[in-house]
């Protein structure tokens, strides 16, 4: 977070080699299995964007090439628009891939194929322009993802009449429905299950209540992020390239009781503010005695380190010349002591714009443990946010997997923060705020990618949250100078109003595919350990919202109204709240976000 405003979005610098295979499975005929026939599903596009995933493509009744509708998609940014169909087809055989494309720098290629990717494109075509490649499958090879995509700021291209011609499969049937459906262990916000493998499966969809919650290749799942006390019916489908199965057997489960969840001593909904304890700007210094009641956890803003890769953390005071109205140290400590006698939690937050922290060895690990303990324990405080911004959090070339990260600042990151949790217990807390782009932009793009060339920070947030999720006392994502990013709809959701919150808390909540990769889950987080980040007035950031906005957001998340275009995955009525950058602001703005929050939960 900045001291004037918050870091902007930065958008990624992508190669064409970079896109994402996709994992869409399109089911096919009888007929189109056949020796020679055409593979493709809606090739022509008549049927919409059925059968096809695409980042920025709608269908056209003009221009098209034949039928009444064609391909329109328009690169904006780092997307170029990428449309692709992923379909089966038979090992070691050969292929050949035609489609009729309109417009500057427009590519039609194959990726998957288990030998030589292929492509092919034209510099220009001003009318209907034939583009056609082939390409031989490897001998392991059943699936291959045939796209289309232009270029970046070449504006709008067209494509019709798409096929693959080549061997079929034969008649391909769904797996059987699972048998043997148990649930193992239970705790308050999970339930672990199990079931027998299908023959012919390729994958697992788990469904809770009826709603699909995550796809799995093995035959094991633990379902997250659920309510204590609460019964619940889980079922299981076998997945292949033909489809889904029926449904297994039910099974219900009932979690155990709960103490309310996160940290002891936060109230069921909580107002959470950033004070900014160490600079002024244009919002003015606020002494922390002045804080009002309403605010329920207050980050002290910042402790920064001494360089940034020492792992040496100070926190020093707003001096007298840049703040006139700083309180002494003493006053400053008998504050702290005075909100937590009234029930708040005061911490240390470490980085911002300007403290970029990056744990590159063991011993700046052990550092930071050290000196963010002297900082804790000289001031009383009751726990630690971590708002990494910049180039603090990134992840190596080759590290994919955020399960098991290998890259050391976020290895470091991770010891670091489990040391400080056992060293201080239960009680202490745990926040963090990462920004839209190191999170949820995780769902398209992580790390470089699997061939380069993307944004190594890209999710790279993840890993941390993931491994830290049980010490997790709140995760409060910056909503807010944040470009566009793709929800769970597969569209893109923009700053400005309710429907971005919704969007992105959604997929907090809701759990979501890292790197467009159906297979690879990050799971969801339970709803008391989530707050919404959001400025608190127009001088604080980009992406305020109105109070009205505000409402429309909480209501949709809690009680599934107001929700607008956006269909949501469930309903949260135990999320925990709002996070605002920040108390001074607030306070410059009348403290119109703080009434807003007293008005919905108090």
């Amino acid at each position: 977070m900045d001291r004037a405003r918050l870091i902007r979005f930065r958008p990624l610098a992508l190669l064409a080699a970079a896109a994402l295979t996709l994992s869409g499975v399109t089911a096919l005929s009888p007929a189109a299995r056949a020796a020679g026939a055409d593979l493709l599903g809606n090739g022509g596009f008549e049927s919409g964007l059925d059968g096809w995933t695409c980042t920025a493509g709608t269908t056209v009744g003009a221009p098209v090439r034949s039928g009444t509708s064609a391909l329109r998609a328009t690169p904006a940014g780092a997307d170029h628009a990428r449309c692709a169909q992923t379909v089966t087809v038979q090992p070691d055989s050969q292929y050949t891939l035609t489609g009729h494309v309109r417009g500057s720098y427009v590519y039609l290629g194959a990726s998957g194929t288990g030998t030589t990717d292929v492509s092919t494109w034209t510099q220009s075509a001003t009318d209907w322009q034939r583009l056609t490649t082939t390409f031989r499958t490897g001998p392991s090879t059943t699936r291959v993802t045939v796209y289309t995509h232009g270029w970046y700021g070449t504006g709008a291209y067209h494509a019709d009449d798409l096929s693959l011609t080549g061997p079929g499969t034969g008649p391909a049937q769904p797996p059987a429905a699972p048998a043997g459906l148990a649930a193992g262990t239970v705790t308050s916000t999970s339930v672990a299950l199990s079931w027998t493998a299908v023959p012919g499966a390729t994958g697992y969809a788990v469904y809770r209540d009826g709603a699909k919650v995550r796809t799995v290749t093995g035959t094991t799942a633990t379902v997250t992020g659920l309510a204590p006390s609460t019964a619940y019916a889980f079922q299981v489908a076998a997945v292949n390239d033909a489809g889904e199965s029926a449904r297994s057997a039910t099974v219900t489960a009932t979690t155990l009781p709960g103490s309310g969840g996160g940290t002891p001593g936060l109230p069921p909904h909580a107002l959470v503010g950033y004070l900014h304890a160490t600079f002024a700007n244009g919002s003015g210094y606020t002494r922390l005695a002045d804080v009002p009641d309403s605010w329920d956890v207050i980050d002290l803003a910042f402790g920064e380190p001494t360089s940034v890769t020492s792992g040496d953390i100070r926190f020093t005071r707003c001096p007298v010349t840049e703040c006139p109205n700083v309180e002494s140290d003493a006053e400053f400590k008998a504050a702290v002591k005075a909100k937590q006698a009234a029930g708040k939690k005061v911490l240390i937050s470490i980085g911002g714009q300007n403290g970029q922290v990056r744990l590159t060895t063991t011993a700046a690990r052990d550092t930071f443990v050290s000196s963010v303990s002297k900082i804790i324990d000289e001031y009383g405080l009751d726990g630690l946010d971590i708002d990494f911004e910049g180039h603090s959090l990134s992840l190596d070339a080759g590290d994919t997997d955020f399960r098991n990260p290998k890259t050391p600042v976020i290895v470091n990151l991770i010891s670091a923060l489990k040391t400080l949790k056992a060293k201080y217990g239960d009680d202490f807390f745990l926040t963090m705020a990462p920004e839209t782009f190191f999170v949820q932009l995780g769902h398209q793009y992580y790390g470089t990618g699997k061939w380069g060339g993307q944004d190594p920070r890209a999710g790279a947030y993840l890993p941390v949250i993931h491994a830290l999720r049980d010490d997790l006392t709140l995760l409060h994502v910056q909503d807010y100078n944040s470009g566009p990013v793709m929800g769970l709809d597969n569209q893109y959701h923009s700053m400005g109003g309710a429907d971005f919150h919704i969007a992105m808390t959604d997929m907090l909540l809701t759990g979501f595919p890292v790197a467009g990769d159906a297979g690879n889950i990050f799971p969801p987080l339970r709803p008391d350990q989530v707050a919404i980040g959001m400025p608190a007035t127009t001088n604080a950031g980009n992406g305020y919202v109105s109070p009205a906005e505000v409402v429309k957001t909480l209501d949709c998340l809690t009680k599934k109204v107001n929700c607008g275009s956006y269909a949501t995955h469930g309903t949260w009525p135990a999320l925990r709240g709002l996070m605002a950058w920040s108390v001074n602001w607030d306070r410059f703005g009348g403290w119109e976000f703080q009434r807003t929050f007293d008005g919905y939960f108090r």
